[in-house]
């Protein structure tokens, strides 16, 4: 059994992606983070899983084929941890932050017997993936952990090795964070929903400059 897990947030302007303004808007950047979450949610239904839960901070959009789950209140180390601690089976979690995300990667991790976690780093030192075999009180080797740090990434990885488990690490990806950051995303990934988007709206800024 297995469950692949996306963390994301309603996509309001003024709530997300605020480091993307200006060049753009709030609206703007809410309509990118919107586009993120689509492409994030299209390489998760690609991926042969038991299980898909959209673990959501807010109103989740309609019609996703997504189990939908609350976060809880509390840090980004404990909405990570209850999500793991939500399901039973082998789980990869990912966030909303990488829409070049590869199926192909993730399913790799479903399919593979030879780890107990895996891990994907992201540019910023935070991780983007985070995949969990079943264990007792998984949830404790995430809560606790400092978040959205340089050394988020590092920390999180010392906690798994020192928790005896075999890790194998997933190629390291871009979280869209700041402009440069979704043209990084953006050229890894140029038929997404968020590349066009991109393109288009940096257009527009140009027309306007």
């Amino acid at each position: 059994m297995s469950t692949v897990i996306v963390l994301a947030k309603e996509c309001l302007p003024g709530r997300v992606k605020t480091r993307l303004t200006p060049p753009f808007s709030a609206e703007e950047a809410a309509a990118l983070a919107a586009a993120s979450l689509e492409d994030t949610l299209a390489a998760v239904r690609r991926v042969r899983a038991d299980r898909y839960l959209l673990w959501f901070d807010g109103t989740a959009p309609d019609s996703t084929g997504f189990e939908v789950g609350a976060q809880p209140a509390g840090g980004l180390d404990e909405r990570i941890a209850t999500a793991f601690e939500a399901v039973d089976d082998r789980a990869v979690l990912v966030g909303m932050d990488t829409p070049q995300l590869d199926a192909a990667v993730l399913q790799s991790v479903l399919d593979d017997d030879g780890a107990d976690a895996w891990f994907g780093r992201a540019t910023d030192g935070g991780f983007w993936a985070l995949g969990l075999d079943p264990m007792a009180h998984r949830g404790d080797l995430v809560r606790g952990v400092p978040m959205s740090t340089a050394q988020t990434g590092a920390e999180q990885l010392v906690r798994l090795h020192g928790a005896g488990l075999r890790v194998r690490t997933l190629p390291e990806l871009t979280d869209v964070d700041h402009v440069e950051d979704a043209r990084v995303a953006a050229a890894a990934a140029p038929a997404s929903r968020f590349a066009t988007l991109l393109a288009r709206l940096t257009a527009n800024v140009a027309a306007a400059a």
